[in-house]
């Protein structure tokens, strides 16, 4: 092809268009919302590095990684510089390891794709996306995983939304990367003026893409029939203050007088730690709100747990959520952020820089097996922050539930691209289980998400507010809550196994 001899002979082209393809993914997620742009991406990735060989291969897919989390996730700067007192230098050197060190999966994904495709360029075509998909399904768990990013996040508002209550996030991805590979296939046959064959590849391409919107009329859960009534309280705390003892009162004070007007509603949520104080001395904190609920009501908020473990055998904190009046139960959470809420390796770098020693970065993850809370006879099933980034995780924990609660603290990564990133990854899993997902946040973005995954009512970030309505509880799971992300992980591996490269055909290829 003439673009593939313009590649050779342009040896700056190829690494900008890397970059260029990794920031172009960017733009597919909130706020942007240009989710058209993801297969255009991987056409250019395509163009820059389908011929290239296996150790450069890793080179390019480090590139494409620098563009998309330098310009994805680099707003961890924030709470590095802003909130972690560390120095400018500090902070940009370690957002920049951080970068680097997320860049290293694409890398090692597009090795194993020279690897195992071998040189052959219709081989290597067929198993980008999935090799694109199993790379994203590693970097969502290794080293406590970073389950941010995924193409077929975006298409929480694009026509690919259907798939997901079926077939789960990663499938998107997977048709998002296949189109891409789609259009490669269709520029190289009209070059050639092989139109047969290009309308043969794009029939099914088309076809997956109108099946999309036809999906999304399904439903897959059951609306019980009567809603609850619901407040959410954001209370814009400062994160400067938030673990000052003297503004404690202060603190507790303003979720109370948020609250005020909404005792008697159903379901009262309040954020994460939104009281700063562990449970073990809460205890007047508490007796004040049972006085102020009405008698069917629950309240659920974020607050630290101390106590014994049995399970470790020791004293501990926990990151957690508990539920008060016409409800019990406690959360602890499991998918802690390192850093934020432990501290690897926390013998040689507590005290180093003011990042290693940030407020409640000793808390210990959650068991394995919890109960949902319990609102009344109803199961909520909460998360807490981060967790609801992973969409295995979710789907497994949300099934039997009747409505997902998630809660945060973005104060974190200020005016940034993090928060209303976040805010997306939570549409994404009320879409894959068909749920009703009440979110609540310190400063934003507090939202009813509906059980397709639209927001139905919001409080702006950086306000102080009570957001109030109503949520259904849901009944039945989807496809994708039964059996998870191995449908569309399995496919992947018997691309691999069926058309990788073997060593008796290396000759003939």
């Amino acid at each position: 092809m003439p673009f593939d001899s313009v590649m050779t002979r342009t040896r700056w082209l190829p690494p900008l268009l890397l970059i260029a393809a990794g920031a172009l993914q960017t733009l597919t997620f909130s706020p942007f919302h240009w989710w058209w742009l993801g297969p255009p991406a991987i056409l250019l990735i395509l163009l820059a590095s389908l011929q290239a060989d296996p150790r450069n291969l890793f080179r390019a897919g480090w590139l494409m990684g620098i563009g998309l989390f330098g310009s994805g996730a680099s707003w961890v700067y924030i709470s590095i510089s802003v909130y972690g007192n560390t120095s400018a230098p500090i902070a940009l050197l370690l957002t920049a390891a951080f970068v680097a060190g997320l860049a290293v999966f694409p890398a090692l994904t597009f090795w194993a794709w020279g690897k195992l495709a071998g040189p052959h360029p219709v081989r290597r075509l067929i198993l980008f996306p999935a090799l694109w998909i199993l790379g994203d399904w590693v970097r969502g768990w290794l080293l406590t995983g970073f389950p941010w990013l995924y193409l077929g996040t975006a298409h929480v508002d694009g026509p690919l939304a259907g798939y997901a209550p079926v077939f789960g996030v990663f499938a998107l991805t997977f048709l998002v990367v296949a189109s891409g590979v789609a259009l490669y296939g269709l520029i190289w046959l009209l070059s050639r003026q092989r139109r047969v064959a290009a309308a043969v590849l794009a029939a099914p391409l088309l076809l997956a893409w109108l099946a999309g919107p036809l999906l999304a009329k399904v439903n897959w859960t059951e609306r019980q029939p009567e809603p609850i009534t619901v407040a959410a309280m954001q209370g814009n705390i400062p994160q400067q203050i938030k673990w000052d003892p003297e503004f404690l009162i202060e603190q507790i004070h303003i979720y109370l007088g948020l609250s005020a007007e909404d005792w008697n509603r159903d379901l009262l949520l309040w954020p994460e730690t939104a009281i700063p104080l562990p449970q073990d001395r809460a205890a007047p904190i508490f007796e004040r709100i049972l006085d102020e609920l009405g008698p069917d009501s629950t309240l659920i908020t974020g607050i630290p747990w101390h106590g014994f473990s049995e399970r470790l055998e020791d004293f501990t904190y926990h990151n957690s959520i508990m539920a008060l009046g016409q409800g019990d139960g406690f959360y602890h959470k499991r998918k802690l952020v390192p850093f934020g809420e432990y501290v690897p390796m926390e013998q040689w770098l507590r005290g180093l820089i003011g990042f290693f020693d940030l407020p409640m970065s000793s808390f210990t993850r959650g068991p394995a097996q919890q109960s949902p809370l319990r609102v009344r006879d109803k199961r909520v099933m909460p998360f807490v922050c981060y967790e609801i980034a992973y969409p295995d995780f979710v789907a497994t924990n949300a099934r039997h539930t009747d409505l997902l609660i998630t809660i945060s603290n973005d104060g974190w990564f200020g005016h940034s691209l993090g928060p209303l990133q976040h805010q997306q990854i939570a549409r994404m899993r009320a879409l894959e289980t068909g749920r009703f997902l009440l979110r609540g946040t310190n400063n934003g973005i507090t939202a009813i998400i509906d059980d397709r995954g639209q927001v139905t009512d919001t409080i702006p970030q950086f306000t102080r507010g009570t957001l109030r309505g109503e949520v259904y509880l849901v009944k039945g799971n989807t496809p994708y809550m039964q059996a998870g992300s191995w449908p569309i992980l399995t496919l992947a591996a018997i691309l691999i196994v069926f058309v990788r490269e073997r060593e008796l055909r290396k000759d003939n290829i």
